[in-house]
């Protein structure tokens, strides 16, 4: 359903009506427009974009956003939501541009008032506090990271007795991968143990138990991990009444990437819009490969029918990344799907240059081809950081990575540490946190464990005797301190209460703490000094929060990277080679893109191959590394691939099978090329190669 516009009557503080929308092409500007009139932003009926790989999504939603301020809409009743913080800070920052276009002067007030702008979990976490009384849940509770909550689902793992199992009990890890599963794929537990840890099905009534016992804990302590973000607001919307209430806030709610949303965020949308009215999607069933996360493609498919007849679909399809001939084997690869919306990317970038599928004899050759043509590339003007290299999974690019260590190319490999990965940073943030929830045991018995003398039943000790009392940090002072702790305790006490009761102000509390870590830091690491720069980092972060609260829950939701994690051989050049996997990959573009092991028991994964739908996200995975490329694409494959846990000399090996996404019928729209090139030189080698001589019945016959 398009809906064309009017354009807005001339007037002195519009030199050209809608000038802004100008460089926009016929169906980014439909997207925009759709149910929007000029100075009536009343909300229209749900709409779906369809947005190809390449084809200016952010730019087109951004412009959408702006669209409606600029007519009339509040942005305060404006819902916007992405999937990290950064992507909503570029996106408000890009409607502030567009705004400033049409309104002049006026734009910053109206952008500066565009405040609901997040990702899924840090806007849940704002709506929790400001419903916390209604749904009896205390407002000052504090979130757990992926490593805290897995830290206290070992520990009534461990009070249950299941970690003493005659029979191996699954990893906290894995019990938390199933628990964040059945919770944001809204399925019973029998269901996720038969479709994704079949091997854990045996301990199905213990880990019922196990995540009962978790939920418990959870709510003593005021802590809610990433799942209870969405659970909780899932729940809270499904009172009719606080559903109509908190809905009724947004006049406008716009969704990116709406491939990539689980069926627990699709139910909290629908109760926020029952009949989609105000609601944008905008999305590519093309890029859904994040079913691990529970996502699913559901979402975006099932949305014209969920809707239906009043949802708005327009696609766009115009891409202004790629070359013509790159989209083609792309479009090729997709078009064999069994189930999609139709969507041909099309571009006026022409060109002569096919994609290459290239044979190689095995992984080495892979290697020492990727770097041949990644030093002519560079020889020509490209630099090492417009070219990428791309992986199904991360241990592929070993022997790459040994190459380019040999060769003294430097490499950047996506996937690094961060901030709250990171010990230093987890202690200093655990001191902020016991501070702001002095219930949160994990935070607690982390904090204790950094002073000498202090270990764990010690600090266990000290919680227990903290839970009973009504102010756990005033009865600090009246528990003994444990016997070797020494001075260090009172003085562990002693920040920790002024902490707590705010009297620096937040402005000065990150220095505070920081000082009474710094002897710590110094003690637990021999590289404190890189380690410092971290925490200074951390407080300089900090400097841009109004409060405490503030920033322990959107640092623990969209933690930056590490300093330190990142000195290291990729900084000694000012230029690195980009290494990283299909998903870290998502999003980002280069000139120049090679995809490695384009084989079957890589892409599709041995792991990803049981199911139809493990099939199309496996094709999904490769049409999103093609179209990573503009300019350049090489899809390698060896012919034999060594395979993975032997020792340093093992020879043991697979001849492999060029991809099934990659069919005789596709070879058409790629060049095929066997390198290394046959010459007289590698013929003669090859020859002998061939030859097979018994050394042994040699040796043995000299005797005779």
């Amino acid at each position: 359903m398009w809906f064309s516009v009017t354009p807005a009557p001339h007037t002195d503080s519009q030199a050209t009506p809608l000038a802004y929308l100008e460089k926009l092409n016929p169906e980014q500007r439909q997207a925009v427009e759709h149910g929007v009139r000029q100075k009536d932003c009343a909300p229209a009926g749900p709409l779906l974009v369809i947005a190809g790989a390449g084809s200016g999504k952010t730019n087109t939603l951004a412009h959408r956003v702006a669209h409606l301020i600029v007519n009339g809409a509040d942005p305060r009743r404006i819902l916007l939501m992405t999937f990290s913080r950064r992507a909503a800070a570029e996106m408000t920052r890009r409607v502030e541009r567009i705004c400033a276009l049409a309104m002049g002067a006026n734009a910053g007030v109206m952008t500066d008032a565009l405040t609901w702008a997040g990702t899924f979990h840090g806007i849940g976490a704002r709506i929790l506090r400001d419903y916390a009384e209604q749904i009896g849940l205390d407002p000052s509770f504090t979130i757990h990271d992926r490593e805290d909550s897995a830290d206290l689902l070992n520990l009534a793992r461990h009070e249950l007795g299941f970690s003493k199992s005659e029979s191996r009990f699954p990893t906290k890890g894995t019990c938390l991968a199933i628990y964040s599963r059945a919770v944001n794929a809204e399925l019973p537990l029998d269901d996720v143990l038969r479709a994704a840890f079949p091997w854990c099905a045996g301990w199905r009534a213990q880990l019922r138990d196990l995540f009962a016992a978790y939920v418990e804990a959870k709510q003593a302590q005021n802590v809610l991990d990433y799942d209870d973000l969405l659970l909780y607001w899932a729940q809270t919307v499904s009172e009719p009444a606080l559903a109509e209430d908190i809905g009724g806030r947004f006049d406008h709610v716009l969704v990116d990437e709406y491939q990539d949303t689980n069926r627990l965020q699709s139910s909290i949308l629908f109760a926020l819009k029952p009949d989609g009215r105000g609601l944008t999607v905008v999305g590519d069933d093309a890029q859904s490969i994040y079913s691990f996360r529970a996502a699913t493609v559901r979402n975006i498919l099932d949305f014209p029918n969920a809707f239906s007849p009043a949802a708005g679909i327009i696609t766009l399809d115009r891409n202004y990344r790629s070359t013509q001939p790159i989209l083609a084997a792309a479009n090729g690869v997709i078009e064999l799907a069994s189930e999609r919306f139709t969507k041909n990317l099309w571009t006026e970038r022409q060109s002569a240059e096919r994609p290459q599928l290239v044979a190689v004899g095995d992984e080495a050759d892979q290697a020492r081809y990727i770097v041949e043509r990644v030093l002519e590339s560079r020889k020509i003007g490209v630099d090492l950081k417009q070219q990428a290299v791309l992986f199904r999974a991360s241990h592929h690019s070993g022997p790459l990575e040994l190459e380019l260590t040999r060769r003294n190319i430097p490499f950047v490999k996506f996937g690094g540490l961060k901030f709250l990965d990171s010990a230093h940073v987890k202690d200093m943030l655990a001191m902020l946190r016991f501070a702001q929830n002095p219930r949160d045991r994990v935070a607690g018995f982390r904090l204790m464990q950094l002073m000498p003398g202090v270990g764990p039943s010690a600090a266990q000790r000290v919680l227990d005797l903290m839970a009973d009392r009504s102010d756990p940090i005033s009865a600090l002072s009246d528990i003994p301190a444990p016997p070797r702790s020494g001075k260090d305790w009172a003085g562990f006490v002693a920040t920790l209460k002024h902490l707590r009761s705010g009297e620096a102000g937040w402005a000065a509390e990150m220095e505070c703490a920081r000082r009474w870590y710094e002897p710590q830091l110094e003690r637990i690491h021999e590289d404190a000094t890189t380690r410092l720069a971290d925490l200074l980092q951390l407080e300089q972060i900090a400097s841009g929060y109004p409060s405490r609260e503030r920033f322990l829950t959107e640092l623990t939701l969209d933690p930056p990277d590490a300093t330190s994690d990142q000195a290291g051989a990729p900084l000694l050049d000012e230029d690195y080679l980009i290494l990283s996997t299909i998903h870290s990959a998502k999003g980002q573009e280069w000139k120049s893109v090679f995809v490695l092991n384009a084989i079957d028991g890589c892409i599709p994964s041995d792991l990803g191959a049981g199911t139809t739908a493990e099939i199309e996200e496996e094709r999904r995975l490769l049409y999103v590394a093609m179209t990573r490329a503009k300019d350049s694409l090489h899809i390698v494959v060896p012919q034999r691939f060594f395979t993975h846990g032997q020792h340093a000399q093992g020879d043991r090996h697979v001849y492999a099978s060029r991809t099934r996404f990659i069919p005789a019928i596709l070879l058409a729209h790629f060049e095929c090329v066997t390198w290394p090139l046959a010459t007289p030189e590698a013929g003669e080698q090859h020859c002998a190669r061939q030859v097979r001589v018994d050394v042994g019945a040699r040796m043995r016959g000299m005797w005779r």
